[in-house]
Protein backbone atom coordinates (compact mmCIF):
# COMPACT_ATOMS: atom_id res chain seq x y z
CA UNK A 1 0.00 0.00 0.00
CA UNK A 2 1.77 3.38 -0.80
CA UNK A 3 0.93 7.03 0.90
CA UNK A 4 -1.79 7.73 -0.98
CA UNK A 5 -3.65 4.46 -0.41
CA UNK A 6 -3.05 4.89 3.57
CA UNK A 7 -4.46 8.28 3.48
CA UNK A 8 -7.47 7.31 1.33
CA UNK A 9 -8.61 4.21 1.91
CA UNK A 10 -11.81 2.70 1.08
CA UNK A 11 -13.26 2.60 4.56
CA UNK A 12 -12.47 6.77 5.00
CA UNK A 13 -14.97 7.38 1.87
CA UNK A 14 -17.68 5.31 3.56
CA UNK A 15 -17.29 7.03 6.53
CA UNK A 16 -17.11 10.30 4.63
CA UNK A 17 -20.50 9.54 3.38
CA UNK A 18 -22.02 8.52 6.52
CA UNK A 19 -21.07 11.72 8.33
CA UNK A 20 -22.20 14.74 8.47
CA UNK A 21 -21.03 18.21 10.33
CA UNK A 22 -21.79 16.79 14.22
CA UNK A 23 -20.83 20.26 15.89
CA UNK A 24 -23.21 22.71 13.69
CA UNK A 25 -25.98 20.27 13.24
CA UNK A 26 -26.14 20.04 16.98
CA UNK A 27 -26.23 23.90 17.23
CA UNK A 28 -28.88 23.98 14.80
CA UNK A 29 -31.17 21.34 16.64
CA UNK A 30 -30.77 23.29 19.51
CA UNK A 31 -32.13 26.33 17.92
CA UNK A 32 -34.66 24.82 16.38
CA UNK A 33 -36.20 23.56 19.79
CA UNK A 34 -36.66 27.01 20.78
CA UNK A 35 -38.70 27.78 18.25
CA UNK A 36 -42.76 28.41 18.15
CA UNK A 37 -44.41 25.68 17.44
CA UNK A 38 -45.41 25.54 13.73
CA UNK A 39 -42.24 27.08 12.24
CA UNK A 40 -41.39 25.02 9.66
CA UNK A 41 -37.97 23.76 8.42
CA UNK A 42 -38.98 25.37 5.11
CA UNK A 43 -39.59 28.85 6.54
CA UNK A 44 -36.12 28.54 8.59
CA UNK A 45 -34.11 27.65 5.66
CA UNK A 46 -36.03 30.60 3.39
CA UNK A 47 -34.84 32.54 6.66
CA UNK A 48 -30.86 31.94 6.36
CA UNK A 49 -31.19 32.54 2.83
CA UNK A 50 -32.80 36.13 3.07
CA UNK A 51 -29.92 36.74 6.36
CA UNK A 52 -27.20 35.20 4.33
CA UNK A 53 -27.85 37.38 1.32
CA UNK A 54 -28.27 40.83 3.78
CA UNK A 55 -24.88 39.73 5.80
CA UNK A 56 -22.73 39.19 2.34
CA UNK A 57 -24.15 42.35 1.15
CA UNK A 58 -22.86 44.06 4.31
CA UNK A 59 -19.61 42.39 4.48
CA UNK A 60 -18.95 44.01 0.95
CA UNK A 61 -20.21 47.10 1.19
CA UNK A 62 -19.81 47.70 5.52
CA UNK A 63 -22.56 50.81 6.08
CA UNK A 64 -21.85 51.10 9.73
CA UNK A 65 -24.98 49.48 10.73
CA UNK A 66 -25.16 46.15 11.61
CA UNK A 67 -27.11 43.87 9.72
CA UNK A 68 -30.61 42.09 10.95
CA UNK A 69 -28.95 38.22 11.98
CA UNK A 70 -31.51 36.54 14.25
CA UNK A 71 -30.02 33.19 13.04
CA UNK A 72 -26.25 34.26 13.11
CA UNK A 73 -26.75 35.66 16.41
CA UNK A 74 -28.48 32.98 17.67
CA UNK A 75 -25.86 30.39 16.57
CA UNK A 76 -23.09 32.24 17.51
CA UNK A 77 -20.61 30.07 15.03
CA UNK A 78 -18.52 32.23 14.19
CA UNK A 79 -14.65 31.02 13.05
CA UNK A 80 -11.24 32.27 12.89
CA UNK A 81 -9.08 31.02 9.98
CA UNK A 82 -6.98 27.67 11.47
CA UNK A 83 -2.97 28.02 11.96
CA UNK A 84 -2.37 26.61 8.95
CA UNK A 85 -4.66 29.12 6.95
CA UNK A 86 -3.36 32.54 7.17
CA UNK A 87 -0.70 32.35 4.40
CA UNK A 88 -1.37 35.65 2.74
CA UNK A 89 1.43 34.61 0.01
CA UNK A 90 -0.40 31.06 -0.75
CA UNK A 91 -4.30 32.74 -0.04
CA UNK A 92 -2.74 35.82 -3.30
CA UNK A 93 -1.63 33.40 -5.52
CA UNK A 94 -4.79 31.10 -5.33
CA UNK A 95 -7.01 34.25 -5.57
CA UNK A 96 -5.14 35.16 -8.03
CA UNK A 97 -6.35 32.55 -10.39
CA UNK A 98 -9.02 33.28 -11.26
CA UNK A 99 -8.73 37.41 -10.69
CA UNK A 100 -6.09 35.97 -14.16
CA UNK A 101 -8.80 33.75 -15.61
CA UNK A 102 -11.75 34.42 -14.49
CA UNK A 103 -14.30 34.35 -17.62
CA UNK A 104 -12.89 31.17 -18.47
CA UNK A 105 -13.46 29.88 -15.14
CA UNK A 106 -17.15 31.13 -15.42
CA UNK A 107 -17.22 29.25 -18.32
CA UNK A 108 -15.84 25.91 -16.44
CA UNK A 109 -17.91 26.43 -13.66
CA UNK A 110 -21.36 26.58 -15.95
CA UNK A 111 -19.74 23.95 -18.44
CA UNK A 112 -18.04 21.29 -16.07
CA UNK A 113 -18.01 22.20 -12.28
CA UNK A 114 -21.92 22.58 -12.00
CA UNK A 115 -22.92 19.22 -14.11
CA UNK A 116 -20.38 17.05 -11.93
CA UNK A 117 -22.34 18.07 -8.93
CA UNK A 118 -25.55 17.14 -11.21
CA UNK A 119 -24.07 13.21 -11.62
CA UNK A 120 -24.03 12.91 -7.82
CA UNK A 121 -27.83 11.32 -7.36
CA UNK A 122 -28.49 12.65 -3.31
CA UNK A 123 -26.77 15.60 -4.57
CA UNK A 124 -28.85 16.43 -7.61
CA UNK A 125 -31.93 15.28 -5.03
CA UNK A 126 -31.21 17.95 -2.85
CA UNK A 127 -29.88 21.24 -5.21
CA UNK A 128 -33.66 19.93 -7.05
CA UNK A 129 -36.05 19.88 -3.71
CA UNK A 130 -34.70 22.03 -1.72
CA UNK A 131 -33.87 24.58 -3.95
CA UNK A 132 -37.69 24.79 -5.60
CA UNK A 133 -39.13 24.62 -2.03
CA UNK A 134 -36.80 27.54 -1.11
CA UNK A 135 -36.50 29.88 -3.58
CA UNK A 136 -39.32 28.79 -5.89
CA UNK A 137 -36.39 28.94 -8.95
CA UNK A 138 -33.59 26.08 -9.40
CA UNK A 139 -31.51 28.86 -11.21
CA UNK A 140 -31.51 31.07 -8.54
CA UNK A 141 -28.94 28.54 -6.64
CA UNK A 142 -27.00 28.71 -9.62
CA UNK A 143 -26.67 32.14 -9.22
CA UNK A 144 -25.57 31.92 -5.43
CA UNK A 145 -23.01 29.38 -6.95
CA UNK A 146 -21.56 32.12 -9.01
CA UNK A 147 -21.38 34.99 -6.15
CA UNK A 148 -19.97 32.60 -4.14
CA UNK A 149 -16.98 31.93 -6.48
CA UNK A 150 -16.57 35.49 -6.90
CA UNK A 151 -16.99 36.66 -3.19
CA UNK A 152 -14.40 33.61 -2.43
CA UNK A 153 -11.39 34.45 -4.73
CA UNK A 154 -12.97 37.48 -7.36
CA UNK A 155 -11.81 40.17 -4.97
CA UNK A 156 -8.30 40.30 -5.02
CA UNK A 157 -8.31 40.74 -1.35
CA UNK A 158 -6.54 38.25 0.82
CA UNK A 159 -8.83 39.80 3.58
CA UNK A 160 -11.76 38.01 1.87
CA UNK A 161 -11.42 34.74 4.47
CA UNK A 162 -11.30 36.93 7.57
CA UNK A 163 -13.80 37.46 10.01
CA UNK A 164 -16.52 39.80 8.47
CA UNK A 165 -15.35 39.69 4.78
CA UNK A 166 -17.46 38.29 2.20
CA UNK A 167 -15.46 34.87 1.50
CA UNK A 168 -15.93 34.01 5.47
CA UNK A 169 -19.29 35.28 5.70
CA UNK A 170 -20.28 32.68 2.43
CA UNK A 171 -18.52 29.89 4.31
CA UNK A 172 -20.03 30.24 7.52
CA UNK A 173 -23.25 30.90 6.14
CA UNK A 174 -22.90 28.05 3.85
CA UNK A 175 -22.34 25.57 6.96
CA UNK A 176 -25.38 26.92 8.39
CA UNK A 177 -27.62 26.85 5.55
CA UNK A 178 -26.62 22.79 4.67
CA UNK A 179 -27.45 21.97 8.79
CA UNK A 180 -30.91 23.71 7.50
CA UNK A 181 -31.17 21.66 4.68
CA UNK A 182 -30.55 18.47 6.43
CA UNK A 183 -33.49 19.44 9.14
CA UNK A 184 -35.58 20.35 5.93
CA UNK A 185 -34.92 16.99 3.67
CA UNK A 186 -35.75 15.22 7.40
CA UNK A 187 -38.86 17.18 7.82
CA UNK A 188 -40.10 16.93 3.95
CA UNK A 189 -38.26 13.69 2.62
CA UNK A 190 -37.44 11.55 5.43
CA UNK A 191 -39.90 8.99 4.56
CA UNK A 192 -38.32 8.71 1.46
CA UNK A 193 -34.72 9.16 1.77
CA UNK A 194 -32.55 6.19 1.53
CA UNK A 195 -29.83 6.66 4.49
CA UNK A 196 -28.51 3.42 3.91
CA UNK A 197 -27.29 4.52 0.39
CA UNK A 198 -26.98 8.41 0.12
CA UNK A 199 -26.02 8.81 3.74
CA UNK A 200 -27.28 11.61 5.62
CA UNK A 201 -28.26 15.04 2.85
CA UNK A 202 -24.65 16.87 2.27
CA UNK A 203 -22.60 14.73 4.00
CA UNK A 204 -19.03 14.84 4.09
CA UNK A 205 -17.87 13.02 1.05
CA UNK A 206 -20.24 15.42 -0.70
CA UNK A 207 -18.70 18.14 0.13
CA UNK A 208 -15.37 16.85 -0.22
CA UNK A 209 -16.43 16.74 -3.80
CA UNK A 210 -17.28 20.36 -3.60
CA UNK A 211 -13.59 21.21 -2.87
CA UNK A 212 -12.51 19.01 -5.85
CA UNK A 213 -15.06 20.69 -8.25
CA UNK A 214 -14.18 23.81 -7.89
CA UNK A 215 -10.35 23.60 -7.67
CA UNK A 216 -9.32 20.43 -9.49
CA UNK A 217 -12.22 20.44 -12.08
CA UNK A 218 -11.46 23.92 -12.90
CA UNK A 219 -8.12 22.88 -13.45
CA UNK A 220 -8.94 20.13 -16.04
CA UNK A 221 -11.50 22.31 -17.83
CA UNK A 222 -9.02 25.41 -17.94
CA UNK A 223 -6.58 22.59 -19.55
CA UNK A 224 -9.06 21.83 -21.71
CA UNK A 225 -9.55 25.41 -23.10
CA UNK A 226 -5.56 25.64 -23.28
CA UNK A 227 -4.96 27.58 -19.70
CA UNK A 228 -2.20 25.15 -18.27
CA UNK A 229 -1.79 26.35 -14.63
CA UNK A 230 1.27 25.72 -13.24
CA UNK A 231 2.19 22.99 -10.23
CA UNK A 232 2.52 26.44 -8.06
CA UNK A 233 -0.85 27.75 -9.06
CA UNK A 234 -2.61 24.71 -8.28
CA UNK A 235 -0.74 24.32 -5.37
CA UNK A 236 -2.24 27.74 -3.93
CA UNK A 237 -5.82 27.36 -5.35
CA UNK A 238 -5.97 24.55 -3.61
CA UNK A 239 -4.89 26.06 -0.53
CA UNK A 240 -7.55 28.90 -0.53
CA UNK A 241 -9.96 26.42 -1.14
CA UNK A 242 -9.18 24.07 1.84
CA UNK A 243 -9.28 27.17 3.61
CA UNK A 244 -12.90 27.79 2.45
CA UNK A 245 -13.34 23.75 3.55
CA UNK A 246 -12.18 24.21 7.00
CA UNK A 247 -14.55 27.11 7.31
CA UNK A 248 -17.33 25.28 5.70
CA UNK A 249 -17.40 22.33 7.90
CA UNK A 250 -14.93 20.27 5.47
CA UNK A 251 -13.73 17.21 7.93
CA UNK A 252 -11.01 16.56 5.47
CA UNK A 253 -9.77 20.45 5.59
CA UNK A 254 -10.15 20.12 9.48
CA UNK A 255 -6.78 19.63 10.28
CA UNK A 256 -4.41 20.98 7.14
CA UNK A 257 -5.51 21.80 3.32
CA UNK A 258 -5.40 19.72 0.55
CA UNK A 259 -2.42 18.75 -1.96
CA UNK A 260 -1.57 17.80 -5.26
CA UNK A 261 -0.82 14.63 -3.39
CA UNK A 262 -4.45 14.08 -3.02
CA UNK A 263 -6.10 14.54 -6.23
CA UNK A 264 -5.67 11.40 -8.35
CA UNK A 265 -6.84 9.37 -5.07
CA UNK A 266 -10.10 11.54 -4.33
CA UNK A 267 -10.44 11.69 -7.92
CA UNK A 268 -10.47 7.80 -8.60
CA UNK A 269 -12.83 7.55 -5.85
CA UNK A 270 -15.42 10.53 -6.46
CA UNK A 271 -15.56 9.00 -10.29
CA UNK A 272 -17.14 6.26 -8.76
CA UNK A 273 -20.40 8.27 -7.45
CA UNK A 274 -21.64 9.11 -11.22
CA UNK A 275 -25.01 8.35 -11.98
CA UNK A 276 -27.77 9.63 -14.14
CA UNK A 277 -31.38 10.89 -12.14
CA UNK A 278 -34.43 12.41 -13.54
CA UNK A 279 -33.44 15.33 -11.03
CA UNK A 280 -29.65 15.46 -12.47
CA UNK A 281 -31.40 15.54 -15.87
CA UNK A 282 -34.01 18.20 -14.82
CA UNK A 283 -31.05 20.75 -13.10
CA UNK A 284 -29.13 20.11 -16.66
CA UNK A 285 -31.45 21.15 -18.76
CA UNK A 286 -32.64 24.13 -16.60
CA UNK A 287 -29.04 25.14 -16.62
CA UNK A 288 -28.37 25.06 -20.18
CA UNK A 289 -31.40 26.40 -20.77
CA UNK A 290 -30.42 29.89 -18.42
CA UNK A 291 -26.96 29.64 -20.43
CA UNK A 292 -28.39 29.59 -23.84
CA UNK A 293 -31.24 32.21 -23.39
CA UNK A 294 -28.77 34.70 -22.98
CA UNK A 295 -26.42 33.63 -26.10
CA UNK A 296 -26.38 35.57 -29.00
CA UNK A 297 -28.74 35.36 -32.09
CA UNK A 298 -26.73 32.07 -33.98
CA UNK A 299 -24.63 31.09 -30.98
CA UNK A 300 -27.44 29.32 -28.89
CA UNK A 301 -26.06 25.85 -29.03
CA UNK A 302 -22.61 26.98 -27.69
CA UNK A 303 -22.91 26.39 -24.67
CA UNK A 304 -24.07 22.86 -25.06
CA UNK A 305 -21.20 22.24 -27.32
CA UNK A 306 -18.97 23.54 -25.47
CA UNK A 307 -20.10 20.72 -22.18
CA UNK A 308 -19.78 18.03 -24.36
CA UNK A 309 -16.07 19.38 -25.38
CA UNK A 310 -15.21 19.88 -21.84
CA UNK A 311 -16.03 16.53 -21.13
CA UNK A 312 -14.05 14.61 -24.08
CA UNK A 313 -11.36 12.73 -22.52
CA UNK A 314 -11.73 13.70 -19.24
CA UNK A 315 -10.36 11.20 -16.80
CA UNK A 316 -12.27 9.14 -13.99
CA UNK A 317 -14.99 8.16 -15.79
CA UNK A 318 -15.73 11.63 -16.46
CA UNK A 319 -16.97 11.18 -19.94
CA UNK A 320 -20.24 10.06 -19.59
CA UNK A 321 -21.45 13.01 -17.93
CA UNK A 322 -22.82 14.71 -20.98
CA UNK A 323 -24.40 11.49 -21.38
CA UNK A 324 -26.07 10.96 -18.14
CA UNK A 325 -27.39 14.49 -17.83
CA UNK A 326 -28.98 14.02 -21.28
CA UNK A 327 -27.21 16.54 -22.81
CA UNK A 328 -28.06 17.83 -26.47
CA UNK A 329 -26.08 17.18 -29.08
CA UNK A 330 -23.72 19.81 -30.21
CA UNK A 331 -23.99 22.25 -32.48
CA UNK A 332 -23.00 20.96 -35.83
CA UNK A 333 -20.41 23.76 -36.60
CA UNK A 334 -18.76 23.22 -33.04
CA UNK A 335 -18.39 19.37 -33.60
CA UNK A 336 -16.51 20.40 -36.65
CA UNK A 337 -14.06 23.30 -35.48
CA UNK A 338 -13.17 20.64 -32.51
CA UNK A 339 -12.24 17.92 -34.68
CA UNK A 340 -10.36 20.29 -36.38
CA UNK A 341 -8.63 21.58 -32.96
CA UNK A 342 -7.77 17.78 -32.74
CA UNK A 343 -6.45 16.99 -35.75
CA UNK A 344 -4.28 20.66 -35.70
CA UNK A 345 -3.01 19.33 -32.15
CA UNK A 346 -1.79 16.41 -34.02
CA UNK A 347 -0.24 18.07 -36.78
CA UNK A 348 1.26 20.91 -34.44
CA UNK A 349 1.59 23.83 -37.57
CA UNK A 350 -2.26 24.99 -37.06
CA UNK A 351 -3.17 24.06 -33.18
CA UNK A 352 -2.08 28.04 -31.99
CA UNK A 353 -4.69 29.71 -34.46
CA UNK A 354 -7.25 27.17 -33.95
CA UNK A 355 -6.72 26.90 -30.20
CA UNK A 356 -6.77 30.90 -30.17
CA UNK A 357 -10.14 30.38 -31.39
CA UNK A 358 -11.41 28.17 -29.28
CA UNK A 359 -10.40 30.27 -26.18
CA UNK A 360 -12.20 33.21 -27.73
CA UNK A 361 -15.42 31.25 -27.71
CA UNK A 362 -15.04 30.19 -23.92
CA UNK A 363 -14.60 33.81 -23.38
CA UNK A 364 -17.37 34.88 -25.26
CA UNK A 365 -19.86 31.99 -23.14
CA UNK A 366 -18.30 32.94 -19.71
CA UNK A 367 -19.13 36.77 -20.42
CA UNK A 368 -22.48 36.20 -21.41
CA UNK A 369 -23.05 33.83 -18.77
CA UNK A 370 -21.80 36.39 -16.30
CA UNK A 371 -24.06 38.99 -18.26
CA UNK A 372 -27.04 37.00 -17.87
CA UNK A 373 -26.93 36.22 -13.78
CA UNK A 374 -26.75 40.12 -13.45
CA UNK A 375 -29.63 40.71 -15.41
CA UNK A 376 -31.65 38.20 -13.75
CA UNK A 377 -30.62 37.75 -10.35
CA UNK A 378 -29.55 41.25 -9.71
CA UNK A 379 -32.47 42.05 -7.43
CA UNK A 380 -34.08 39.98 -4.81
CA UNK A 381 -32.43 39.05 -1.25
CA UNK A 382 -29.29 37.59 -2.63
CA UNK A 383 -28.32 39.89 -5.74
CA UNK A 384 -25.36 38.55 -8.30
CA UNK A 385 -22.98 41.04 -8.43
CA UNK A 386 -19.61 41.33 -9.12
CA UNK A 387 -16.72 44.20 -8.02
CA UNK A 388 -16.48 46.88 -10.21
CA UNK A 389 -12.64 45.94 -10.54
CA UNK A 390 -13.52 42.97 -12.61
CA UNK A 391 -16.94 44.25 -14.17
CA UNK A 392 -14.36 46.67 -15.72
CA UNK A 393 -11.96 44.06 -17.01
CA UNK A 394 -14.98 42.11 -18.10
CA UNK A 395 -16.49 44.96 -20.09
CA UNK A 396 -19.57 44.13 -18.41
CA UNK A 397 -21.96 46.73 -17.50
CA UNK A 398 -24.17 46.56 -13.96
CA UNK A 399 -26.31 49.90 -14.31
CA UNK A 400 -30.35 49.62 -13.93
CA UNK A 401 -29.99 51.29 -17.57
CA UNK A 402 -27.63 48.57 -18.88
CA UNK A 403 -28.99 45.52 -17.41
CA UNK A 404 -32.35 47.52 -18.96
CA UNK A 405 -31.45 47.93 -22.64
CA UNK A 406 -30.05 44.15 -22.51
CA UNK A 407 -33.47 43.02 -21.07
CA UNK A 408 -34.84 44.56 -24.50
CA UNK A 409 -32.34 43.07 -26.95
CA UNK A 410 -32.90 39.82 -24.71
CA UNK A 411 -36.66 39.72 -25.29
CA UNK A 412 -36.06 40.85 -29.06
CA UNK A 413 -34.35 37.49 -29.73
CA UNK A 414 -36.28 35.44 -27.52
CA UNK A 415 -38.92 36.73 -30.15
CA UNK A 416 -37.52 36.14 -32.86
CA UNK A 417 -36.29 32.32 -31.85
CA UNK A 418 -40.05 31.56 -30.89
CA UNK A 419 -41.36 32.82 -34.52
CA UNK A 420 -38.51 30.55 -35.93
CA UNK A 421 -39.42 27.73 -34.09
CA UNK A 422 -43.31 28.00 -35.08
CA UNK A 423 -42.20 28.20 -38.84
CA UNK A 424 -40.59 24.86 -38.43
CA UNK A 425 -38.04 23.67 -40.73
CA UNK A 426 -38.18 25.22 -44.16
CA UNK A 427 -38.70 22.44 -46.96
Amino acid sequence: MNDHDARWPEERFRQLRRQADPEIDKVVADYLQTQPDGRSALELVKGVIEELGRAKREARAPSGEPPASEIFDALDFAKELPEWGDDKELLAKGQAVFADYGLYQSAALFCKCLPMAYVEVSSAKVLAGVSNLATHSLTRRVAETGQMLVDVMGLKATDSLQPGRPGHTTAIGLRILHSFVRALVNERFGDHWDTERYGPPVNQELLLATIFDFSVVTWEALETMGVVLTDEQRAAHLYTWSVFGHLMGVDTCRDGPLTLADVEPVSLRLGRLYESSDEGRLLMAKLLAEMEAFMHLGWRKLPRSLVHWMFRDAAYGADRVPELLGVPRPAWWCTALFTVARAAHRHGRLAGPVDGLIRLLVRRVGRHVVVGLIDRHSGGQAPFRIPEELARAWRIRQSAAAVRTRAIRHRTRQRLRRGRAQEGPHP
